[in-house]
């Protein structure tokens, strides 16, 4: 008797449609990196193979110092993101399902469904009077607004986390005397921490990627890497910015599989 099963991949042009969709997602990445190694100023024509655009971008010192600003924001951020992430998660999970829960994982999640542009525009009118009351332009602007972006990105895999443990295991802790201390530390952290350093690298790639936030809170001098290279290539686009872009692609390529291994569940 024939197989009748309904598979996706047996639709005419399945591969075609696979092939293609892959293509425009990946060749001009692709291109992207390979001119990185070109010799020569051009973007678009080939002079040969050279390293010297990382050195050049190596050496920038504007580049460095966005770089550096960066990762404080971002570990910054994501640090802050994780915790209030993790109380958020630990307070909706464990714990009897309550009137208004819905409503809350709403709001927690709320940056996901709004455009960036609108939360920007918002953060942008909140700092501006703050700036304007206390005369402080500083980094803590940046850090909280990339933290309150992050905050779902860093949710949604702890939340995953918890609703895939065993509560079981938190009752017998208390049936063997633990107090509620003693039952996070030794039980519920322990299991639960895949999900928060997921959560937490998945924050920090957000915030080091973030441009449109970073661009309507930053003061003067406060460039990030990523508002840096938008900045250049305004004036004029040169390899140098397509090796920053490889360097920046590598880091999140990097920091995104380590958040794959580690929320991806075991038989």
């Amino acid at each position: 008797m024939a197989d009748r099963s309904f598979e996706v991949a047996r639709l005419p042009g399945f591969k075609f449609i696979a092939i293609s969709a892959f293509v425009l997602l990946y060749l001009p990445i692709i291109t992207l990196v390979v001119f990185s190694f070109n010799s020569g100023q051009s973007v678009a024509l080939w002079e040969g193979f050279s390293f010297d655009w990382y050195g050049k971008a190596w050496a920038n010192e504007a580049v460095k110092g966005a770089t550096i600003r960066s990762l404080i924001i971002a570990a910054s951020a994501s640090a802050i993101a994780t915790t209030v992430a993790t109380m958020a998660a630990l307070g909706t999970t464990r714990r009897k399902a309550f009137k208004g829960q819905t409503f809350i994982y709403v709001m927690i999640n709320q940056p996901l469904m709004v455009p960036e542009i609108v939360t920007a525009v918002a953060l942008l009118i909140f700092f501006a009077s703050i700036k304007v009351a206390t005369g402080y332009n500083g980094l803590i602007y940046l850090v909280i607004a990339h933290a309150a972006f992050c905050i779902p990105f860093a949710y949604l895999p702890i939340r995953a986390r918890l609703e895939g443990m065993d509560l079981t295991l938190e009752t017998a802790a208390a049936d063997l005397y633990a107090s509620h201390w003693q039952a996070f530390r030794y039980v519920t952290l322990p299991l639960m921490l895949p999900g928060i350093i997921a959560g937490a690298m998945l924050a920090f790639v957000i915030s080091l990627d973030d441009v449109v936030i970073t661009e309507f809170v930053k003061s003067g001098g406060q460039d990030t890497l990523p508002t840096y290279m938008l900045g250049q290539m305004r004036r004029a686009v040169t390899p140098e910015v397509n090796a920053i872009s490889t360097v920046l692609l590598a880091l999140t390529v990097v920091m995104l599989t380590a958040f794959f291994v580690l929320t991806r569940k075991k038989d």
